[in-house]
């Protein structure tokens, strides 16, 4: 049994100024870290025996973390579109609007479509590579969406499209 899974899909290269802005701030971070750690992984490597020695061992577990985050955000950030400005037409769904939606139930979400390294569920950021985003690009005021999967189907109804924070 082999241990080869096939490569994921290439999510889209689009961002927000907003999010590009803070993918940089943190590989800047990630490297003032990473100093500090290599310092901490050279006091805990001249302790000794280092089978056994678990600061040395978790320290070398954290800078491979560290350094798999700034390989990825190395290669990923020259290869991104940038969009900072809204479309011309601001009454469809592109990317990076606030879409207000309204389910069978009459509760209403609101949604930011934005690119796959901005996914943020707390601020009701959604990839634009998501099956909800996908349904909605396009799609005007008052159209209605359904979202299907083995399970069930959902249907929404676009009741706001903004293209400022609403």
């Amino acid at each position: 049994m082999s241990r080869w899974r096939p490569p994921s899909p290439k999510s889209s290269p689009y961002i927000t100024q907003e999010g590009y802005q803070t993918l940089e701030t943190e590989l800047r971070d990630l490297w003032t870290k990473r100093k500090e750690v290599t310092q901490a992984l050279s006091a805990a490597a001249a302790e000794g025996d280092r089978s056994e020695n678990a600061e040395y061992i978790y320290r070398k577990k954290e800078l491979r973390g560290i350094d798999r985050r700034i390989h990825y955000l190395q290669k990923r950030l020259p290869g991104l579109n940038i969009v900072s400005q809204p479309p011309d037409d601001q009454d469809r769904i592109f990317f990076s609007a606030w879409v207000t939606l309204e389910n069978e139930a009459g509760d209403e979400m609101t949604y930011r479509i934005v690119g796959a390294d901005e996914l943020d569920p707390k601020k009701q950021y959604i990839s634009l590579d998501s099956p909800l985003a996908s349904a909605l690009l396009k799609k005007t005021f008052d159209d209605e969406v359904a979202i299907k999967n083995e399970f069930q189907e959902t249907r929404y109804r676009v009741v706001d499209i903004n293209y400022r924070k609403p």
